[in-house]
Formats: C-alpha cells, sequence, structure tokens
C-alpha cells in the first residue's frame, strides 16, 4: 500500500463551508446533545496543534514524508475546528479563539512535561517509535471518522450531513497516510510490532480523552456509540485495529471505550484520579520504564 504524499501536499486544503446553509440551523437547530458532542470534537481537532508540538521531538521529525504530512494534516485540522466552530456559532454557544486558549491552559503542568516524557520515551525507542506514532494516528482517523458516521446518523440534518461528511473525507485521506506508513513499518520490524502492541494495550484511550474531562469523553462516548448500533461501530474499530501487522486481539476500543461505561464491555465504577503530585513521579518513572522494556 503506498501514499502519495507529493499529491496530498499539493491538495491539501480547508474544508470548503461557502455553500454550507449556516442560516438553516436557526431554523432546524440540532439537539442539544449534537452541540455537545460538537463541543468536544472541536476542542479536539482544535489541539491538533499540541499533539504536533508533542511529535516533533520524537523521532518521528527525522522523516521528510512524516513532517510534510504532518504540516498539511495540521492546517486542515485546523479548519476542521474552524467549520465546527460554525455550526456552534450559528446556535449561539460561544465557539472563539478564548475557548481554545482555556482548553489549553487547562491542561495545566501536565501539558508543560508532555513533551518531555514524549521526546525521553521516543528518543531512546528510536526509529521504531515512528511505527507506535504511526499506527496509533491510524486508529485515531479510524474513531473519528466512525463518531462523524454516528453523528450524522443521529441528527440527519442536511447542513450537517454536508460538512461533516466533508471533513470525513478529508480524515480518510490523513488515515490512508497513517495506515500505509503503520503497516509498512509493522511488517518489516518485529520490534516495531511487539512495542505498538505493548503502548496501544497500556497507553491507548479514546480520542480527545487525554484533554476533556471525564464526564465529558463520558457523555460523548455514550451518546455516538452507546446502544446496539454502537456496539456494532466498536466491533468495527476492533476488526480494523486487528488489521494491524502485530495487533491482532487487541480489543483495543471496546476494551479503552468500557472503561468510561461505554459498550460491550463496559465498566461501571471509575477509580478516583489521584491528585497531580502523587501523580507526577510514578509518571515520569513509567514512562523511563515503559522505554527500557520496549528496548530490552
Amino acid at each position: 500500500m503506498t501514499f502519495d504524499i507529493a499529491e496530498y501536499t499539493e491538495t491539501a486544503h480547508r474544508v470548503p463551508t461557502e455553500d454550507v446553509d449556516f442560516g438553516s440551523f436557526g431554523e432546524l437547530p440540532l439537539s442539544d446533545s449534537a452541540l455537545r458532542c460538537l463541543r468536544y470534537m472541536s476542542d479536539v481537532e482544535s489541539h491538533t496543534i499540541c499533539y504536533l508540538r508533542d511529535l516533533l521531538v520524537t523521532p518521528s521529525h527525522k522523516d521528510p514524508e512524516v513532517t510534510a504530512f504532518l504540516t498539511m494534516w495540521a492546517y486542515e485540522e485546523f479548519w476542521h475546528g474552524e467549520a465546527l466552530d460554525a455550526v456552534l456559532r450559528a446556535h449561539r454557544v460561544n465557539a472563539d479563539y478564548g475557548h481554545i486558549r482555556h482548553v489549553r491552559l487547562a491542561q495545566g503542568f501536565r501539558d508543560r512535561i508532555a513533551p518531555i516524557e514524549q521526546s525521553l520515551a521516543a528518543n531512546i525507542i528510536g526509529e521504531d517509535f515512528v511505527a507506535v506514532h504511526m499506527s496509533w494516528g491510524a486508529i485515531n482517523e479510524w474513531s473519528a471518522h466512525s463518531a462523524y458516521a454516528m453523528l450524522i446518523e443521529r441528527e440527519k440534518h442536511p447542513e450537517l450531513t454536508k460538512l461533516l461528511r466533508r471533513i470525513q473525507h478529508q480524515e480518510s485521506r490523513h488515515l490512508a497516510f497513517y495506515n500505509s506508513q503503520a503497516r509498512d513499518r509493522l511488517e518489516r520490524s518485529e520490534r516495531a510490532r511487539k512495542l505498538t502492541r505493548f503502548a496501544l494495550r497500556r497507553f491507548w484511550a479514546p480520542v480527545g480523552s487525554t484533554i476533556q474531562p471525564k464526564v465529558e469523553t463520558r457523555f460523548v462516548l455514550d451518546y455516538l456509540m452507546g446502544g446496539a448500533e454502537g456496539a456494532k461501530h466498536i466491533s468495527r474499530l476492533d476488526r480494523k485495529v486487528d488489521t494491524l501487522p502485530g495487533q491482532q486481539g487487541l480489543e483495543l476500543v471496546s476494551t479503552a471505550v468500557g472503561r468510561f461505561g461505554v459498550g460491550p464491555k463496559a465498566v461501571q465504577e471509575q477509580p478516583q484520579r489521584p491528585g497531580l503530585a502523587a501523580r507526577l513521579l510514578p509518571e515520569v518513572r513509567r514512562v523511563v520504564e515503559s522505554a527500557r522494556v520496549a528496548v530490552f
């Protein structure tokens, strides 16, 4: 499987919104639940530049194809956030740079040490870390695409559908790159397969859950992935993860969303997270230990 990075860099663009009738939301508004989901999705899309910051301190930045993709990926994701914010503003929901600043500041000290964690673990691990990054990206893109599909199905609003289909189209191109890179790197390295399996099983969580309160993640997952139809999407995502070399049988998505009380593996009781002071040293120790285990 190959991906034409030159063609992608030439054709990457902001998601078109000129013909979206945002005024129609005044006559046919979205449900409160959908607006809550869009708020969450917009926050995630707008946080892409922060994820990019963390990735540029890892070996991924040495590969020119990867950095060419990431440049255009961040550009398109920025406009996804802007497009979703336009829908929110049509419903008189606050959606401006002040809100984005609030989300970023709310990450606190944990956000400041994130690049250090990434750099420490990734550079100890070396080139095989890129396989983890690409696999992680593919799973996140599968998840995002599925979430947009479920929101389209839940709301059945023609203008929202038009906009989200366009975002999905761009997400599909992002997925094609991540998927191509992940498969290639996993197929040629047993160490990369083992490292990726370890990292996914230990650390992967639903998109946005690291920057949003648990109650918001739980709500969005339940609204989009709850019930019988949602369970089908969860199962489909697990099967897609199974197609990545060396990642079969993880039940990754069902296990992760189950921790938020959603899906066939739902866990109702959530453990209380300790405070930052209690987490900080064990967190740094975990990163160092996971890197050591991965190397040896």
